[in-house]
């Protein structure tokens, strides 16, 4: 019968204390159940390597992993009860968050409620207790900055994820947190720990550019999440190195190795393909079409704006020669120019989120001025997002936004006096600047440009639909 010299046995012992044997009489009896299998091949007169390779097939990539799980799990209580919590945690906590997502877009009762104890389960029983697991069957030093890692990003990630959809104060810290341990910490110790693993050189370039490119994408993810500039780029960036270069790369090289192209790989394949090219159509159009749907809103705004005015003009010309005439063009005038005071805001505002810091563009190609004031082409706008000009201009602490209130104030006062004995109060309640604008920094400081710009448009078409109203008190007095 054929025997194994010392240098075959010496690899055979290499390969298995690589999987992480952590009981030793296990890993001496799986050295010599392997080295028996060898030899049995050998028998047919082949050489080592291909009887090295043959048994290797037949045990598979993962038995000897499995047979020490196996054992753990016979001959170790405590772990068999954190195998078990694990599983049970894992699976109730997924399922209660999948029915949670359910009757959150249902709208049905009781969604927060299963979100937040899926949330608890993965956070608190399902990763503690796979920590200790991974910890018990392996006890390698090596991996557990990996494994302390991975298990912060994981439950920072979900309690993020859970604060976020509950609009829950410190949902950002807790995600930026999940980001930084994430993509600085346990990428980087899982890239290491492969790199030291993969015997294949010509592998560990796409290991390298895959570790890059979960980081970018998953960073465009935090940065879309948070609403920071950069995630587009940053999602774009990473779906090329995973998608063009990395997943392309490793495939042509697995290809080559007959053992894995397997029913199991050829899934892999399809599914990350079929999952990369939806998110990287989304990636490059989700921005434009919100940009786009909120657009339209915004333009029906300064339509509605463009027919109240016509039809207070029209209605003007038709009671030109009564006796309250002289008032009404008061009237008209002072909410002219009101009107005006507001549209300068939006100018201004424009202005800036085109311009350079502390260089505001000049007459911007945004705004076309018409018969009934200017118009903006929001489509236009190259940073919509943009929270600066809010800032700067409708904080109660800002000059235009003071000039504003005082100059409303100053305008119920005098509609008072002209509509003395009728009750306008209600109405008057329409052009309370705290009703549109935000009341303090701390609420206003993260309004975009849109939604400020949005403000004012309702703003004015309030004040428009006052002045209808006073128009048709006086007409009918």
């Amino acid at each position: 019968m054929p025997e194994l010299s010392i240098q075959n046995i010496d690899r055979i012992s290499r390969d298995i204390s690589r999987e992480e044997i952590t009981f030793s009489h296990l890993l001496d009896e799986l050295i010599d159940h392997v080295c028996c299998d060898v030899e049995n091949e050998m028998q047919n007169g082949i050489a080592f390597e291909e009887a090295y390779k043959r048994v290797k097939k037949q045990i598979g990539a993962r038995r000897i992993k499995e047979i020490q799980e196996e054992t753990l799990f016979a001959v170790d209580t405590k772990y068999r009860k954190m195998k078990n919590l694990m599983k049970i945690s894992g699976v109730a906590g997924t399922v209660m968050f999948g029915f949670a997502a359910l009757f959150k877009i249902q709208h049905f009762p009781g969604a927060g409620i299963l979100m937040t104890l899926g949330a608890f389960s993965l956070a608190f029983l399902f990763l503690p207790s796979a920590l200790a697991v991974l910890w018990k069957e392996s006890h390698s030093n090596k991996r557990l900055f990996l494994f302390i890692s991975g298990f912060l990003a994981g439950i920072l990630f979900i309690l993020g994820t859970l604060f976020k959809i509950q609009h829950w104060p410190g949902a950002g810290t807790i995600l930026a947190f999940a980001a930084l341990s994430g993509l600085v910490f346990f990428v980087p110790a899982l890239f290491a720990g492969r790199m030291s693993e993969q015997p294949d050189k010509a592998k560990k370039p796409v290991y390298f550019l895959g570790a890059v490119g979960t980081i970018c994408f998953a960073a465009g993810m935090f940065f879309k999440m948070q609403h920071w500039p950069l995630a587009t780029l940053l999602m774009a960036i990473g779906l090329i190195l995973l998608g063009v270069l990395a997943f392309p790369w490793y495939t042509w090289l697995t290809w080559r190795e007959e053992q894995h192209i397997n029913p199991k790989f050829l899934f892999m394949v399809i599914a990350s393909v079929a999952i990369a090219v939806p998110c990287g159509l989304i990636n490059l159009n989700l921005q434009r079409n919100y940009n786009i749907g909120y657009n339209i809103h915004q333009g029906q705004q300064q339509n509605l704006s463009t027919t109240m005015q016509v039809n207070i003009q029209s209605y003007m010309n038709l009671y030109r020669d009564s006796d309250t005439y002289t008032v009404m063009e008061e009237l008209h005038s002072r909410t002219g120019k009101l009107l005006d005071l507001i549209a300068g805001i939006q100018e201004k505002m424009v202005a800036e989120s085109e311009g350079r810091p502390g260089m505001p563009a000049l007459g911007p190609k945004q705004i076309t001025n018409t018969e009934y004031g200017p118009v903006i082409d929001y489509n236009l706008l190259s940073k919509p997002m943009l929270t600066e000009p809010v800032r700067d201009f409708l904080l109660p602490e800002c000059s235009s936004r003071k000039e504003l209130t005082a100059a409303i104030e100053e305008y119920k006062i005098l509609m008072s006096e002209m509509m003395k004995g009728r009750d306008i109060e209600a109405y008057k309640r329409l052009l309370d600047p705290a009703v549109f604008l935000p009341g303090s920094d701390k609420n206003g400081s993260g309004v975009s440009l849109m939604s400020g710009l949005h403000s004012l448009e309702l703003m004015k078409n309030s004040l428009l639909t006052f002045e209808s109203y006073l128009l048709s008190c006086l007409v009918t007095n």
